[in-house]
């Protein structure tokens, strides 16, 4: 592959330009002073003489601007070629950027959908609804006040109560030796509810905001933690 003209190349030209109407001139000096003239007068043959100087000056002139010419071209070309191949790697970048972008758009997509499915079916409680947790005593009157400042209806607390009835009773002190599970919402371990408060063994405010968070976080609401616990036993 040729390598791209360099400043040095440029310069041997304009020396090999120079060098060869100094030459030109040195030959006509050379000839003058010796005399070499045969046959023909001194004036006519030194008018042919500069006339041929100046013919290969003139040749070597147009040989250097040609070449000059052919590399710019081969350099011009070359630029392109990197500019065409630059365009295809950004145009290459932005496919793949916009491919991954519908992929994350679509699985979030799918994600919604699954959810929208999940709290459609999680109705396995279709009997009366409390009027107000006052309705309640003790735990459950807590823990119903609680899922309503959380932002759950009145009508998820059925399903609430069925499902720590069963893990628990409502008892705050209630521990399953066998799986380690604490408090109210059976917690495996019970120190994850630390995470609400450090007094998660004795408050029971304190463990059903984290059994709440927790229900969410996995369930959507309540009932879609009930209706698990009834298919598989656990939640």
């Amino acid at each position: 592959m040729s390598l791209p003209p360099t400043k040095g190349h440029f310069v041997s030209r304009l020396w090999s330009r120079f060098g060869a109407r100094t030459a030109a001139v040195a030959l006509l000096s050379v000839g003058v002073a010796g005399g070499f003239y045969l046959g023909e007068d001194r004036q006519t043959q030194q008018q042919g003489l500069t006339a041929q100087v100046g013919l290969e000056v003139d040749q070597a002139e147009y040989t250097y601007q040609r070449d000059r010419q052919a590399d710019h071209r081969l350099v011009s070309a070359k630029q392109r070629a990197a500019e065409y191949q630059a365009k295809l790697r950004a145009a290459a970048a932005a496919k793949e950027a916009a491919e991954r972008a519908k992929e994350a758009e679509a699985a979030a997509a799918s994600r919604k959908k699954e959810r929208e499915a999940a709290t459609k079916a999680a109705k396995p409680y279709d009997g009366p609804i409390p009027a107000s947790c006052e309705e309640f005593s003790g735990n459950r009157k807590v823990g119903c006040a609680i899922m309503l400042d959380e932002g759950f209806g009145i009508d998820q607390f059925p399903c609430l109560d069925k499902l720590w009835t069963k893990e628990s009773g409502w008892n705050h002190k209630a521990y399953n030796a066998g799986s380690g599970a604490y408090g109210i919402p059976q917690a495996v371990p019970g120190s994850k509810m630390g995470s609400v408060a450090d007094d998660w063994k004795t408050n029971p405010a304190t463990q059903i905001k984290w059994g709440l968070g927790y229900i969410e976080g996995r369930y959507n609401n309540p009932c879609g933690a009930w209706q698990h616990s009834q298919n598989k036993g656990w939640y």
